[in-house]
């Protein structure tokens, strides 16, 4: 019954919605497609970086008609990201899954601590 497109709409309409405020529908998608779904997690990233894809140009579009974005201010990070998303995307396949699992939680454990010891005075 979860499979059914009903639903499947209404789940990809509450995602979208997430997405377009922000708030990380893709997270929710792929704890929706591996832990309700049991989808395979490899084929749940690729579905869920399809999902963002459209979502995110959205967002963007109505941010920059809104005057919230700054194209001069995120181009460069635009074109860093994509750079990077290549180059490991291409590490991927060369580099042991264990390794990139280990440091992809390092990264998030260094993320987490920025967040919790570190503010910026104002």
């Amino acid at each position: 019954m979860l499979e059914t497109w009903p639903v499947m709409l209404a789940v990809g309409t509450v995602l979208g919605f997430l997405s377009g405020l922000g708030i990380g529908g893709g997270s929710l998608l792929i704890l929706w497609l591996t832990i309700v779904l049991d989808t395979d997690p490899a084929i749940a990233r690729i579905i869920n970086l399809l999902f963002f894809i459209p979502s995110a140009l959205i967002a963007c579009f109505f941010r920059l008609k809104q005057g919230t974005l700054k194209l001069r201010a995120v181009l460069p990070a635009v074109l860093a990201g994509c750079a990077a998303a290549a180059l490991f995307s291409w590490l991927s396949w060369r580099l042991d899954v264990e390794l990139l699992k280990k440091l992809f939680g390092v990264v998030l454990i260094a993320a987490g601590a920025r967040e919790l010891f570190f503010h910026v005075k104002k």
